[in-house]
């Protein structure tokens, strides 16, 4: 299926502009979604086998999720278990509803397999989000695999309330999901990568945690999302916030705001735009990052790994570097719908007989 779309059908979405073929393909998932006997029928071409992974105290089918962007207002959620996920990531979400950057704002560099985007969370804001999220359950179409959240900062919110926007959009969605990710490195809203400054990061993570010790109903999991740019000062600097606040996990790691040399025009073209790249150039960079970590908290916090996943290899390039689950957005762009289920089974290959615990980490 993965030779058919890319030799096929991708060469028909690529004709189009990146951002509205990205709608188009959304619009008619969300159709599909809305249909419980389609998306009992997507499983029999798209489906995964089992491969569990207990992580942030939650049962994970397989280690394979979608990324957050892909569906920022989970308008097709339904439909990501079907296609093997085993787990998703809705948002970015933000308090205020917001359209985002001036278009066009998502580019692609075939050649290098990647993406440029400077969407600046275009989204209909967290109430909106937790309507629709309240809809799928009232329809009895939530998926059996765990639902994240990732948690922006309004454009219009200076940095310096930072911390009252991300908690009213945190009360707003706690009850509705099943993890949360809080996203300080997006290069795309002004100033937020300031976020992950030691105090400012803190300050934010201390009024989450406390917001969700104050719940009745369980602490729901938190993580934090950094950029692949930091230092690693910067880095030491977040794990060590990370241990003090007993942070369920890290997600490493967002676009990057670098670009990789190139002698290919049209690559030359996109690279030449502003914005996170995402996609293959960034795969080695997100891999050292998940081994900083991974050592620095001596496995003590869960990683989440995103960057330049196109294929099992990929996946397991990761994995072994530390992270305990992994997370795919641009490699779907390219390789189309069957990644999931093809990553899990080159997955349950490479694993043979030993646990998912001794993998994890065990070349960092």
């Amino acid at each position: 299926m993965s030779w058919l779309y890319r030799r096929v059908i991708r060469p028909v979405l690529f004709s189009q502009n990146s951002e509205v073929i990205h709608d188009r393909t959304l619009q008619a998932l969300a159709w599909g979604a809305r249909r419980p006997p389609l998306v009992r029928l997507v499983p029999a071409v798209y489906g995964a086998p089992e491969l569990p992974v207990d992580c942030l105290g939650l049962t994970f089918p397989n280690p394979v999720g979608l990324a957050a962007g892909m569906d920022k207002e989970a308008v097709a959620l339904p439909m990501w278990e079907a296609f093997g996920f085993g787990f998703c990531e809705m948002g970015g979400v933000t308090w205020h509803a917001q359209p985002g950057n001036p278009k066009p704002r998502m580019f692609r560099a075939v050649s290098d397999g990647a993406l440029v985007n400077r969407m600046g969370f275009n989204n209909g804001g967290a109430l909106a989000l937790a309507s629709q999220l309240d809809a799928w359950r009232d329809a009895a179409l939530w998926p059996a695999h765990p639902v994240g959240v990732n948690l922006g900062r309004s454009k219009v919110t200076p940095n310096d309330r930072a911390i009252e926007d991300y908690a009213s959009s945190f009360k707003t969605l706690r009850e509705k999901a099943d993890f949360f990710v809080v996203n300080v490195s997006s290069p795309n809203t002004p100033n937020l990568r300031e976020l992950q400054d030691r105090s400012a990061l803190n300050a934010i993570l201390t009024e989450l945690k406390r917001l969700n010790c104050e719940s009745a109903g369980k602490e729901k999991p938190l993580l934090v999302k950094i950029a692949p740019d930091l230092s690693p000062e910067a880095l030491d600097q977040i794990a060590e916030v990370a241990i003090a606040h007993r942070l369920d996990g890290l997600v490493a790691t967002n676009t990057t705001v670098t670009r990789p040399a190139t002698a290919e025009p049209r690559s030359a073209l996109v690279y030449s735009e502003s914005g996170g790249l995402s996609g293959r150039p960034v795969r080695t960079r997100s891999t050292e990052v998940i081994r900083h970590l991974y050592r620095r908290t001596a496995g003590r916090i869960p990683i989440i790994g995103v960057g330049g996943i196109f294929s099992a290899d990929d996946a397991w390039e990761k994995i072994i570097a530390g992270a305990t689950l992994v997370q795919i957005y641009t490699g779907m762009v390219y390789e189309g719908p069957a990644i999931a289920g093809d990553i899990v089974r080159g997955l349950v290959q490479k694993l043979g007989n030993r646990s998912w615990s001794d993998v994890v980490g065990s070349a960092a």
